[in-house]
Formats: structure tokens, C-alpha cells, sequence
């Protein structure tokens, strides 16, 4: 019933699980100092904490993977400074549930009561519903709280990001889930049914994600285990969680820049780790060759020919096999890539050379390397004095063949590794030549 004075409903008090509820709610930390993994934002000298002890909050965007503590934060950063708390979902609420909200928190202003509003998986709200924040942020009416999964510079409007501030929440390491199984097994007073290394197993298996982690342990906690199981009775019984991988996310360009970055810093050990890292998750094949093509030409180029070879074979192989046996061509791929030598010279001299044809227009080669098909062009000197090289010693003319507004340039510069030396040797031959050949005698 609505308050006789203010006409307001009113708050309604703290949810306390039961003995029956889910065992991650039963967690649920009561206090910033029980949130474990993120002691870098609400330790003392962390962004959160901070704002807590001065007793005073701004907005801001918690950035992190799923089961990390985000809603949690949220809810214990209300309760901290005596703020209301409203929480909503950008998946389930639309505009309607924004007005209403924006409604209410304005009312509870009027008599003293600030509103921290929890907005999550804020970044799913369209650019127009984001800009809806704007006014009621800048007014003060609410302390936005959004949480995301997904990069803020990629999904969350420019005005949003310069009126919250966005703290980053970490994947939960071995320690934190570990103090998470500790809490687990104090709440139902007894060791779950695992061996060491198992136990160890099922760290690890919850890939940085907390809730996962105590999901798992109430199944184990939920039936009748006889001796306690090891790492392949674990696995058997359990369920293992799927990476987590969006195509067209930010993990997706994470592990294809992780990728790329080890071929050319010749790991192949590290280049194979996040190739199986994005196969196993569901990437499309094609797009990984593609990858490794643009890496044989961009990183190794000259310095070693054969890699573009073993990326072209390899497509084709895949193309032929398919999944899963044409894989093993990728790999194999990949591992010469990153084994090879490397150069970006001839990269650099595409840039240098396309840069000088933007520069330079459109100016006429000259004269003596014109074709001259007609009459007319024979007479005003196309393909006048032209050298057939193949005429000349040593195959080579050492004739001009730059325009005459733009004297020679060097763009290609070898790297003197892989075959790039065998090239330098080549070029520096060719030069010397072109010297003697463009020295008047005496």
C-alpha cells in the first residue's frame, strides 16, 4: 500500500534467501569486503572503495565477464551509501520501464532519497534508448549503474561513456574461485566429494566464472557420491563449460588479434594455443585462413615465399576435407607461419609505393617504355630508343623507367632475412649494373 504521506510504494526490504535457495544466492556476498576477485576496485585504494569511504558515488559502466560480481557490486554499493536501489534488464524492459523508473526515482528525490540505478547487459538498449539516460544522469535523479559483457567503446554511446566512469571487473583466478568452493562447503558443512586434483579440475573448468563454479558444486553437493571423485570421474559427471565466444563480439577479435600478434612474434606454440582457442569455440575455418594469408603476406612476405604457398594449400585441403580433418592443414599453417622468417618489407612498400601514385596523379611514363601501336604515335615518339633488354649484356638496359617529373624512388627495401637476403643481393646486383650503365664514359 502506497504511503498515506508521500503517495510513494514503499521500499521493499532485502531479499534474504531461504535454506532452499539456489546456493549461489544463499553466497550472495553481504558486504563489498565479502566480494572476492575484485579487490582492485573495492579495496581501499580501488575506484569503489574509495567512493564508498567518501560516501559519495558517480555513475558508472562495470565492465566484466559473466559470474565476476557485477549485479552483486551494484546491489552492496546501494546498501553502502543509502541509496534505493531499482534494478532493470535491457533484455526484458523497454522504453515504458525507463520512464517509469526515471518517474519514480524523481519522486523518492523530492524527499531525500537517491536512486542508484542498476541497468544490466545496459549495452543490448539501442543508441536512442542510451541517449534516454542523459538528462536524468546529468539531473542527478538517478547514479547509473550499467553492466555489460561487451567492450563499452564499442556498444555504448560516447555521451554515456563521458558521464560514467567504466571500472573493469577481472575473471575470477584460482584463488578467488577457491575462497568460493571454501564458502560452499562451510554453508553445507561438509567437503565436497573430491580428490585434490579434481578438485583442482573443477577450478579450472568454471573459466573465471563464479556462479558457474557454485552451480557446479550444489549438483555435486545434491546427490549420493560414494568415494570421492577424480579428475575423469569429474568430467563424466559434470557437465564442462562452453568457452565463452560471441562471433561477432569483442572475445572474437581478442583472439584473432592474440593470434595474429604470436604468428608474427614467432610463438607457434602461443599462435596454436588461440587458433584451437577459436576452432574449438565455433569459428568458421575460412575466416582463420583468411587471417593466415593476410599474415604470410603482411608479416613474412619475401622473406620466406612458401608461406603464402602453405596458406593457399591449406584452403584448398580444407576446402576438400572439411571438417575436422581438413583442420590439420590450418594448423599446419599456422605453425609455419609463425616458424618462418620475418619481414613486412614488402607490406611497407605496398604503403610507400600507393601513397607516391596518390601523390603524384597522373603522370605519364616516359617515352621510351610507351607503347606505340599507331602511326601517329611512332611519330610524336612513343617508344622512341626503347632497350630490349633481353639485347642488351647481363640482360639489363639499366634504362629509365620513371616518369620524368619524379625521379626514382625506393620503396621495397629487403629485410636481409629468409630469402629477403638472397633478394637484397639480387637488388644490390641490378643497381650496381644500373650505375655502370648510366655512367658517360670518358
Amino acid at each position: 500500500m502506497a504511503d498515506l504521506l508521500t503517495g510513494l510504494e514503499p521500499e521493499p526490504t532485502p531479499h534474504l534467501p531461504g535454506a532452499d535457495a539456489p546456493l549461489a544466492d544463499r553466497l550472495r556476498p553481504r558486504t563489498l569486503a565479502d566480494v572476492v576477485g575484485q579487490e582492485h576496485l573495492t579495496g581501499p585504494d580501488g575506484a569503489i572503495g574509495r567512493m564508498v569511504a567518501a560516501g559519495r558515488l558517480s555513475s558508472m559502466i562495470l565492465w566484466g565477464p559473466p559470474g565476476t560480481g557485477k549485479t552483486t557490486i551494484a546491489r552492496l554499493l546501494a546498501a553502502a551509501v543509502d541509496l534505493r536501489f531499482v534494478a532493470i534488464s535491457a533484455v526484458f524492459s523497454g522504453v515504458a520501464d525507463l520512464k517509469k523508473a526515471f518517474a519514480e526515482a524523481r519522486e523518492h528525490a523530492r524527499i531525500g532519497k537517491r536512486t542508484l540505478l542498476f541497468v544490466d547487459e545496459i549495452h543490448r538498449f539501442n543508441r536512442a534508448q542510451q541517449d534516454g539516460f542523459l538528462p536524468f544522469v546529468e539531473d542527478g535523479t538517478v547514479i547509473l549503474v550499467g553492466a555489460t559483457t561487451e567492450n563499452p567503446s564499442f556498444e555504448l554511446n560516447a555521451a554515456v561513456l563521458s558521464r560514467a566512469q567504466v571500472l573493469i571487473l577481472h575473471r575470477l583466478g584460482a584463488t578467488a574461485l577457491a575462497k568460493l568452493l571454501d564458502r560452499a562447503e562451510a554453508a553445507e558443512g561438509r567437503p565436497l566429494p573430491l580428490t585434490p586434483p579434481a578438485r583442482d579440475a573443477l577450478l579450472a573448468s568454471a573459466d573465471g566464472d563464479g556462479r558457474f563454479l557454485l552451480n557446479q558444486a550444489e549438483t555435486l553437493f545434491s546427490v549420493a557420491i560414494d568415494a570421492p571423485l577424480d579428475p575423469a570421474g569429474l568430467s563424466s559427471f559434470l557437465q564442462r563449460r562452453v568457452a565463452v565466444y560471441d562471433k561477432d563480439r569483442e572475445g572474437h577479435y581478442n583472439l584473432i588479434s592474440a593470434l595474429h600478434k604470436s604468428i608474427r612474434g614467432s610463438d607457434p606454440q602461443a599462435a596454436l594455443y588461440y587458433l584451437a582457442r577459436m576452432l574449438t569455440a565455433g569459428e568458421e575455418p575460412l575466416y582463420l585462413l583468411r587471417r593466415l594469408t593476410r599474415a604470410a603476406v603482411e608479416d613474412i612476405g619475401l622473406a620466406d615465399p612458401q608461406a603464402l604457398v602453405q596458406c593457399i594449400a591449406a584452403k584448398d585441403t580444407y576446402d576438400f576435407l572439411g571438417s575436422p580433418e581438413g583442420e590439420l592443414a590450418i594448423a599446419q599453417a599456422c605453425l609455419y607461419l609463425a616458424s618462418a622468417p620475418k619481414s613486412n618489407a614488402a607490406y611497407m612498400a605496398q604503403k610507400k609505393a600507393w601513397r607516391s601514385a596518390k601523390e603524384t596523379g597522373s603522370l605519364m611514363p616516359p617515352a621510351n617504355i610507351l607503347n606505340a601501336p599507331t602511326k601517329l604515335m611512332k611519330q610524336i615518339g612513343y617508344g622512341a630508343d626503347y632497350a630490349y633488354d633481353h639485347d642488351t649484356d647481363d640482360a639489363f638496359s639499366g634504362a629509365n623507367y620513371w616518369p620524368d617529373e619524379l625521379p626514382p624512388q625506393t620503396y621495397y627495401e629487403p629485410s636481409g632475412r629468409g630469402f629477403e637476403a638472397r633478394l637484397q643481393e639480387r637488388l644490390a646486383h641490378w643497381d650496381a649494373l644500373r650505375r655502370k650503365r648510366q655512367t658517360p664514359l670518358d
